[in-house]
């Protein structure tokens, strides 16, 4: 049986939104929690975000059996922008690919990972609203 204190320091602390269809979008609290969202709980086909060239947060938007729309994506996108440096920046470019394209290097410090196959989104800063349900 694993150890809470060990469960709870694996777990990253995250920021959690529902968007239209159920899509399930989180956001990395600190550079270490970023580091385990990133590599060890986003899936191979979830989508990754990061506003560009400046701090923020990590953010996984988690794809079950359907892909998401394009609509679904940008709002993802938009919660990367709301969580960084540049929420109040008006339009932000953020980076977007699949979490299979995210890798970390051993020595990089935490919060750090390298990309490829980049998508620029250009989208406000936004979180989606609660649901009244």
């Amino acid at each position: 049986m694993m150890n809470p204190k060990t469960a709870a320091a694996a777990r990253p602390d995250v920021y959690e939104y529902e968007l239209p269809g159920g899509f399930q979008v989180l956001a990395g609290k600190t550079d270490a929690d970023n580091d385990r969202l990133s590599i060890k709980v986003a899936a191979p086909n979830d989508y990754w975000f990061h506003v560009r060239g400046m701090p923020g947060s990590h953010v996984i938007l988690r794809v079950a059996a359907e892909e998401p729309s394009r609509d679904i994506i940008k709002q993802a996108a938009a919660v990367a922008a709301y969580h960084s440096k540049a929420r109040t920046g008006g339009v932000v470019p953020v980076s977007c690919t699949r979490a299979k394209y995210v890798t970390k290097a051993g020595r990089d410090k935490p919060g750090t990972v390298h990309i490829r196959k980049e998508t620029v989104l250009k989208v406000r800063p936004a979180v989606p609203e609660p649901s009244s349900e």
